[in-house]
Order: C-alpha cells, then sequence, then structure tokens
C-alpha cells in the first residue's frame, strides 16, 4: 500500500507545480519549502521537534532552515502553499485517468485516513487534525499524507526500538541498497559525521568494514520493516478489502510516479 500512495504525496517535493506555489508563498529554495511545508502542521516550531520527529536529517541540516522560514511564511502560508501546489501536480499527472476515478480513489484512501490511530504519532496526528478537503484531487492528496506520515511514525518507532539514530539508520540502509551519494547529501550529514556511523555499525556487526550489509543487518531490516507493517494496518482493517482500493490506486501511482526522480532518497521504488 505504501507504495501506492506514497507517489501521490510526494509530488509536494518533486513537482515543478509545488516548487512554484512555495516560492510564491515566500519559500524560495527546495529545502525551504520541504522543511516549511512539512512541518507546518506542528506550528511555528524550532529545530528541535522537527530533528526528533523527520528522524533521519541531520540537526545542522533542520536548524539552517528553521525557525527562519517563519519570517518568510506563515505555518498557515505553507500549509496553502503545500496543498495547492500538489493538487496542481495531480490534476496534471492525473488527467488520463479521469475525475470519477480520482474521485472514488479519493473516498476510499481518506476513509483508511481517517481511522488511523494517532497515539505516539505526532506527524500522523498534526496531518489528520487538518480539514478533509472536499475537492478529490486535494482529498486524495491529503488522504495520502496522513497515511505516510502515519506510518513514517511508527517507522521511527520501529528504528528506535532497534537502536538506530538518524545517522545509522542512513548508513545501514547505503549497505543494503540505496546510495550513499543519494542518502547523504539528501539527509546534510557530515563526512565525519557519517564516517563515526559507519564505525558504530561496523562495531554492532552490522556492516561489513567496506560498508556493505552483513547477514544480521539483512535480517535486521526484515524485522523492522514487519514491524513498521504491523504498526500501520488500523486504517487498512477499517476498509475491510483494499482490493478495488488497490485497483483503483496502481494506475495514479504510476502516473504520480513520473514526477519522481528515479533514484531518490525516500527509497520509492518507480513503477513502469
Amino acid at each position: 500500500m505504501w507504495t501506492l500512495f506514497e507517489p501521490l504525496h510526494a509530488v509536494t517535493y518533486f513537482a515543478p507545480e509545488a516548487r512554484e506555489q512555495f516560492e510564491a508563498a515566500g519559500l524560495r529554495g527546495f529545502w525551504r519549502g520541504y522543511f516549511a511545508g512539512r512541518a507546518a502542521v506542528l506550528g511555528p516550531v524550532g529545530p528541535a521537534p522537527v530533528i526528533a520527529a523527520f528522524f533521519g536529517f541531520a540537526p545542522a541540516t533542520v536548524a539552517r532552515a528553521l525557525p527562519d522560514v517563519w519570517s518568510r511564511a506563515t505555518p498557515a502560508a505553507a500549509l496553502e502553499a503545500r496543498q495547492s501546489g500538489a493538487v496542481a501536480a495531480l490534476r496534471r499527472l492525473l488527467t488520463e485517468v479521469g475525475e470519477d476515478h480520482v474521485a472514488e480513489a479519493a473516498d476510499l484512501l481518506s476513509r483508511a485516513a481517517l481511522a488511523a490511530d494517532t497515539a505516539g504519532r505526532v506527524l500522523g496526528a498534526a496531518n489528520l487534525a487538518q480539514p478533509m478537503p472536499a475537492d478529490p484531487y486535494a482529498r486524495l492528496w491529503q488522504a495520502a499524507t496522513i497515511l505516510r506520515e502515519h506510518r513514517g511514525d511508527g517507522h521511527v518507532a520501529a528504528l528506535v526500538t532497534a537502536g538506530l539514530d538518524g545517522c545509522e539508520a542512513l548508513a545501514w540502509r547505503s549497505g543494503l541498497d540505496l546510495s550513499r551519494q543519494t542518502l547523504q547529501p539528501a539527509r546534510g550529514w557530515t563526512d565525519e559525521e557519517w564516517a563515526a556511523a559507519v564505525g558504530r555499525l561496523h562495531q554492532r556487526g552490522w556492516l561489513t568494514s567496506a560498508g556493505t550489509a552483513t547477514t544480521s543487518a539483512v535480517e535486521a531490516h526484515r524485522r523492522i520493516e514487519r514491524i513498521t507493517d504491523e504498526a500501520a494496518m488500523r486504517p487498512w482493517h477499517a476498509l475491510g478489502s483494499t482490493d478495488r482500493l488497490v485497483d483503483l490506486l496502481t494506475p495514479l501511482a504510476r502516473a504520480a510516479a513520473r514526477a519522481i526522480p528515479e533514484i531518490n532518497p525516500i527509497g520509492l521504488p518507480v513503477r513502469s
């Protein structure tokens, strides 16, 4: 399900319409739009809660954006920019699918999202507290956003339970499949911080001296993904069956994925 709703959410990071709306709101530069748009549901916060909730970003990278972005745009303006940019992108990308198809998908996906359990899930809860739009494209995007942040909160909890910090999680992932060249610059860790994380993982037996994942690391990845999946199940139970939603989301995800780079730090596989 994540591979079906994540592309619908992720247009807010990669589509040109999203960048245009953030810039129009006064948030020039990719990272100002990213941090303001994603953190605005928390209010005009400083870096500390965002470092904790976003997990994978270097603290210095977050501190360069926050709280400075709130001197350029209010949280309300950032929220309006992120939704309007995402909706404009989805209207363009999904034009061949048809509005009736989008509306039915939005109805089902929003039913799942509204059933999300938010105890201990800060970003999931804050996004769920936002009004659910009437427009089907906006409703589709908002539902996808609730579900991805709900799942992300659970994933962070699984990583913390496994004893990983943000840089270690990325260095470990780079030993599995995604490259360091993709992950490290996108999350802002220095070479020294990365090397220290690799050293800790090597001592733990999760990375070889060459930085590749050991059998223990592969098994840990399966375990953490399973825990993440289990923690994200309640919204789908609310639907009873997801078969119809899968049928509806599959062409939407493929179309939205056209806005997403083939190699991306989210780890999202681009659907053909």
